[in-house]
């Protein structure tokens, strides 16, 4: 059975309740933040973990279930943790992200998230949503269908979960703290990870690379999902085909292909057949790269797909990955994305929006040492959406601001399109739109309120695939393109008929994405770029999704336990 996503009562029935809904459960687990001695390519550091575990515990419910997870927080950082693409229904106080939702757990402190499964089925994850403490503490959540349903295709022999990753061997708080004192660049990573190992390409790794064991004949189902702190990645394993069947926990038309592209954020269900001789195959990633002369990891991470009875010296036989700027076969591969089957997309619109996402640079304030403006030609690195540069409160989190009514924390006045109409992704764009405005501006929606966001990329610094992802909400993609957006003709584009619904959308490289979805689900709802380098520098914005009527559209009652600044 599909799942249906939770949209609006406008355009879905209210209620998903079945006779499953009577034997849903209440899972509870414990989450532990601490220190723990990783080792990896040679050298040990200590690592922020969840229960002494990296990558941390996989979780799995069922469609229906209502998770409590206790995290008790013995590191030295603040944290918090979001449920990566959980709807979370009226239940914005357990979203996660950092003086968003909620003002962080401090050491010491703990905080219990509360929240239930609707309406969804396949793949996310859970993440820290605190400065770059998701380097390590993450890990997969498994939606299996309701006891009584199924999966829309055969129901595959065993399931993998594959959790793509990026290692430092610095600290990875230290990394970004650096960043942020000298306004450049981050150092980039120095390893990529599947299930927290680098694989046998690079040193003091082969003895823990990971292995899949499968039988011939068998199918599996891989649940692809790319945790990288900043990197979309491509994804293979050597001879075979991948069957995709789902993304963001909803489920796909089937279509075959040889390779994947995940942005940070996104998770991709695949299905593999056991169908070639009987050998050790590599799964491999790396990086896709379409930011022009921009360093990045060009190491390559790999798994070994391990058909059952082969000699387990035998050389892995090896695997072929696009070129690292390869946005052809990025967007031949995202074209083929549709939902499986017709789906109800909002036709009218009450708001239309369109959104410039990119960087800029900050001119060196007159009292910084040139030190502290390491960017381009003596400046900081910023980004933006329609350039306002986001700032996190510090005192309040913005949901708390806004249910308590706590005046001066945020203004409602971001702007629905870029102050300045000009040429995008053109070559030759005026140095007096690199230095955005910094605020904490929020857009405000009414209850039910149809929505279609024009997602821009544009060439301000550089041109780059921005992974996008919306909290709280699932969103029709219906179009993307590249070059500007000109609705004259690119309207024509629309799918408004099998859209793939996510939460995460790679809006291509010098080009745009367009998304509809309704604001059915009462709160803050923060929207980001999901490379966590450009979400630092301001790549963001909030949505204030007002109250409806009755309960059923209110936000619920902030926690008795949520944790104070």
């Amino acid at each position: 059975m599909m799942a249906l996503p939770t949209f609006s009562c406008l355009f879905f029935f209210c209620s998903l309740l079945s006779a499953s809904s009577i034997i849903a459960k209440v899972q509870h687990h414990n989450f532990v933040i601490q220190e723990t001695p990783v080792k990896r390519l040679c050298k040990t550091r200590n690592a922020i973990t969840v229960n002494g575990m990296f990558p941390g515990p996989t979780l799995e419910v069922n469609d229906g279930d209502t998770l409590e997870v206790k995290v008790l927080n013995r590191a030295r950082y603040n944290i918090t943790i979001h449920w990566h693409g959980v709807r979370q229904m009226r239940t914005g106080w357990a979203d996660g992200p950092e003086f968003v939702t909620q003002c962080p757990i401090r050491p010491g402190k703990s905080y219990t998230y509360r929240f239930t499964i609707q309406g969804q089925e396949g793949t996310l994850w859970w993440h820290a949503h605190s400065s770059w403490l998701r380097a390590t503490v993450y890990g997969a959540l498994i939606i299996h269908p309701a006891p009584g349903s199924s999966f829309p295709f055969p129901k595959p022999d065993r399931q993998t979960a594959l959790v793509l990753g990026e290692w430092w061997n610095a600290n990875p708080v230290d990394v970004i703290n650096q960043a942020t004192r000298t306004g450049a660049a981050p150092n980039i990573s120095d390893a990529y990870t599947i299930n927290g190992q680098p694989g046998d390409l690079y040193n003091c790794s082969n003895k823990e690379t990971v292995v899949v064991p499968v039988k011939s004949g068998e199918t599996s189902l891989l649940r692809v999902i790319n945790a990288a702190l900043n990197q979309p990645l491509f994804f293979t394993v050597a001879n075979h085909k991948l069957t995709v069947v789902g993304a963001d926990a909803s489920y796909l038309k089937p279509f075959t292909t040889k390779f994947l592209m995940l942005g940070p954020g996104q998770t991709t269900d695949v299905l593999l057949t056991a169908d070639q001789p009987p050998k050790r195959y590599y799964i491999a990633a790396r990086a896709y790269q379409s930011a022009q002369n921009a360093p990045f990891d060009n190491t390559t991470t790999t798994a070994i797909l391990h058909y059952r009875n082969t000699s387990k010296t035998s050389p892995p036989i090896a695997a072929s990955l696009p070129a690292f700027n390869d946005t052809n076969t990025v967007t031949s591969f995202s074209r083929k994305f549709k939902s499986l089957r017709n789906v109800v997309v909002p036709k009218t619109i009450d708001e239309n929006l369109f959104f410039t996402i990119g960087l800029g640079l900050d001119n060196c304030p007159k009292n910084f040492p040139k030190n502290r403006c390491q960017g381009l030609n003596g400046t900081r690195f910023t980004a933006s959406m329609n350039n306002v540069s986001f700032v996190l409160p510090s005192n309040f989190s913005l949901l708390q601001a806004h249910s308590n009514g706590i005046p001066g924390v945020f203004t409602t006045d971001f702007p629905a399109k870029p102050p300045v109409k000009f040429d995008y992704t053109g070559n030759n764009i005026s140095r007096g739109l690199f230095q955005p405005v910094k605020g904490t501006k929020l857009y405000k929606l009414k209850y039910g309120t149809r929505v279609q966001i024009v997602l821009q990329d544009t060439n301000i610094v550089t041109s780059e695939n921005h992974p996008i992802h919306l909290h709280g909400y699932d969103f029709y993609i219906v179009a993307e393109g590249f070059g500007n957006f000109n609705p004259k003709k690119d309207n024509s584009k629309f799918n408004l008929v099998d859209p793939p619904l996510r939460n995460t959308v790679a809006v291509p490289v010098n080009g745009w994405a367009v998304i509809r979805f309704v604001a059915d689900n009462p709160g803050v709802w923060l929207m980001h770029c999901h490379l966590d380098v450009h979400i630092k520098w301001g790549l963001g914005m909030a949505f204030l999704v007002e109250n409806g009527v009755g309960e059923l559209e209110t936000l619920e009652a902030a926690p008795h336990d949520l944790p104070v600044c």
